[in-house]
């Protein structure tokens, strides 16, 4: 038979209560009494009072947290990642707390192990000097969430960089670099603040080549939408095209040269431009007249590349017999990306087609906004450059990667040859002059096409890559 004691007090034998039930309410022990739990005995029901046992030992290497346990974390020595408990359960928490004062200088990354930060698939960033914070899983949904002195993970953290020319526009900053570089990234912010930067890579310029030749392809031209770091318009290349993510390390920056202008032969293409996993193309070459070749040879083929570049005049032919441009375009957008980085060049003349004074024509190099232009027989032209596109991601509008002019061989009378419309594509060269013109530099314009030899054609613009990104 089960026994009942009923009873409101127990005493301990100096009158002090042990335990006291009043009303609903039961009291356990007395004012500076410690309750302890037997060895090996466990509760269940009382929840967790949001405290943690800390570990004094300071941390100086990245760790895996325990639920329950504090952290004093010391970067004195270098960045530090804590990896957050593996599949945690609602009311689990680590707290973790700047040993030496230099979470700003050395921060410390949360990886989240596969759960979220207030509903976020992402790692915080620590970086306030002694920063004291608690993470307490809450659920799937909004996972890890931080509590009490926060305002280091969760105020507003935004991108800090250095590296190439900086300037502001409002709250923005951009880095522009007009030679290789390294953008070096020290935060990479938070979602109350920034995480994403905006860009344009744009590729040097493809050269001209001489004597009745295509104009230079505009260099690869690609663009992110700016709608991480608002205030601009960007080129329709950049619509709904997302904008990267960063993290606290360096990021090379290749800028591409253009091409080599040429007396003879065949010009070079441009090089290619590169920012993190986005790479823009080198502007094609460009070929030239060269008499008895076929259609097909290489010395009359516009190369391929960011924009293709325009072909030269082909073979000779028939006078006034199938006087249509050669099959000699350079192909665009090679390698292809989406959006496309630039077009194809235009075809040449067939150097037989002459107009009545005789007149050798190159089709115009392509440019990011357009393919390049064909030669005009009558009056003799060469094929006008491809447009290029504008963006304001400096503040400013400006125009970029746009098709060289094609080169107008022996004759008179003729106008000059076109560069692209949005002006960075140099002009092409009619013999015996003017000379061709180079494509602007820094802004992957193509190079003009030469005229009769000896008249050279001219070199590529060099590219440029900028950075944009919310700072305050």
């Amino acid at each position: 038979m089960a026994s009942t004691i009923k009873v409101n007090n127990i005493q301990n034998q100096c009158g002090a209560n042990i335990a006291n039930k009043c009303g609903t309410t039961i009291t356990l022990g007395a004012s500076g009494d410690t309750i302890t739990l037997a060895c090996g005995a466990s509760q269940t029901g009382f929840g967790r009072t949001g405290t943690v046992n800390w570990d004094t030992t300071a941390k100086t290497a990245s760790f895996t947290a325990v639920s329950g346990n504090g952290y004093f974390v010391n970067t004195t020595s270098g960045a530090i990642t804590v990896t957050m408990p593996a599949s945690p359960s609602a009311g689990d928490i680590v707290g973790i707390k700047d040993y030496a004062g230099t979470f700003a200088t050395n921060n410390v990354t949360v990886g989240r192990n596969g759960s979220n930060f207030d509903g976020a698939a992402s790692d915080p960033t620590l970086s306030t000097n002694q920063l004291s914070v608690f993470f307490v899983y809450v659920d799937g949904t909004q996972g890890w969430k931080a509590t009490q002195n926060d305002s280091g993970q969760y105020g507003a953290l935004y991108v800090t960089a250095t590296g190439g020319t900086v300037t502001t526009c409002g709250d923005y900053k951009i880095h522009t670099f007009t030679s290789p570089g390294t953008f070096c990234v020290s935060c990479a912010g938070n979602p109350a603040g920034s995480t994403l930067v905006d860009y344009l890579v744009v590729a040097g310029g493809g050269g001209g080549a001489a004597n009745g030749a295509g104009g230079g392809g505009g260099g690869g031209y690609r663009e992110s939408s700016g709608a991480a770091s608002g205030c601009y318009t960007a080129s329709p290349l950049g619509s709904g095209v997302s904008a990267l993510p960063v993290t606290a390390s360096p990021y090379p920056i290749t800028v591409g040269g253009g091409g080599t202008g040429v007396t003879s032969g065949r010009s070079t293409q441009g090089s290619n431009s590169v920012f993190s996993t986005i790479t823009s193309a080198g502007g094609g070459e460009t070929g030239s007249f060269c008499s008895g070749a076929s259609y097909t040879s290489p010395a009359v083929i516009g190369g391929p590349g960011g924009s293709g570049g325009g072909g030269g005049a082909g073979p000779s032919c028939t006078p006034n017999v199938g006087c249509v441009p050669a099959a000699n375009k350079g192909s665009g957008n090679t390698p292809p990306v989406s959006p496309p980085q630039g077009n194809d060049g235009g075809r040449g003349l067939h150097s037989g087609c002459y107009s009545p004074t005789g007149a050798v024509g190159g089709g115009g190099g392509g440019g990011a906004g357009g393919t390049g232009g064909e030669p005009v027989l009558n009056p003799g032209t060469g094929g006008t450059g491809g447009v290029g596109v504008s963006t304001s991601i400096t503040g400013s509008p400006l125009s970029y990667s746009g098709g060289g002019g094609g080169g107008i061989g022996p004759g008179t009378g003729f106008t000059v040859p076109a560069g692209s419309p949005c002006g960075t594509g140099g002009a092409g060269g009619r013999w015996p002059s003017p000379g061709a013109v180079a494509g602007t530099t820094n802004r992957g314009g193509g190079g003009g096409g030469g005229g009769h030899q000896p008249q050279g054609g001219a070199n590529g613009g060099s590219g440029v890559v900028i950075i944009r990104y919310k700072y305050q």
